[in-house]
């Protein structure tokens, strides 16, 4: 079985160089896409106390986040990853990396023979270190080919995301 795991923010976004507010975000976008065209399972990581949908305050948070290396709570998490064979894991690129969120999702399970599918959304800095940030998490998990995007050009990018699944 399949699972697409993601961390997406809605709200003020930085955005083709500008601010704009998105109802639903960039990753959760792209996750949609892949869940329906797979059939997958989706579960959406969430934070337990939400990132401000103020653009400005939210870089604030997160770079808290990783002065302090936090691991934020979860708002709520699977039992168990035991099903699932392949996971499709999503996030934003924040400061480099996987937001913090997603490091608590992952240090929840045991990825010992999983395979990983990482996707990233960002404006400019694509995968930069998150691929190494999940290789030292998930080290006994298989990773395959990571997927990057530029946010604002997800609503173009269906093809490209068609074809990082059929290379899969």
């Amino acid at each position: 079985m399949k699972l697409v795991a993601y961390y997406s923010r809605g709200g003020e976004n930085h955005f083709g160089g500008q601010k704009i507010y998105l109802e639903k975000g960039n990753t959760q976008k792209v996750a949609e896409l892949i869940a329906d065209k797979l059939g997958a399972d989706t579960f959406k990581i969430e934070p337990l106390v939400p990132y401000s949908e103020n653009y400005d305050e939210c870089v604030r948070e997160v770079v808290a986040d990783f002065r302090n290396n936090a691991r934020p709570e979860l708002k709520e998490n699977l039992e168990s990853i035991d099903k699932y064979d392949e996971i499709y894991l999503g996030y934003p690129n924040y400061c480099g990396d996987m937001p913090k969120v997603v490091y608590t999702f992952l240090e929840s399970f045991d990825f010992t023979n999983k395979i990983i599918h990482p996707f990233c959304t960002h404006e400019g800095s694509g995968l930069a270190n998150s691929v190494k940030g999940l290789e030292s998490v998930c080290h006994s998990a298989i990773i395959k080919k990571p997927l990057a995007l530029k946010g604002s050009l997800v609503d173009e990018s269906r093809d490209a995301i068609l074809d990082w699944l059929k290379e899969e």
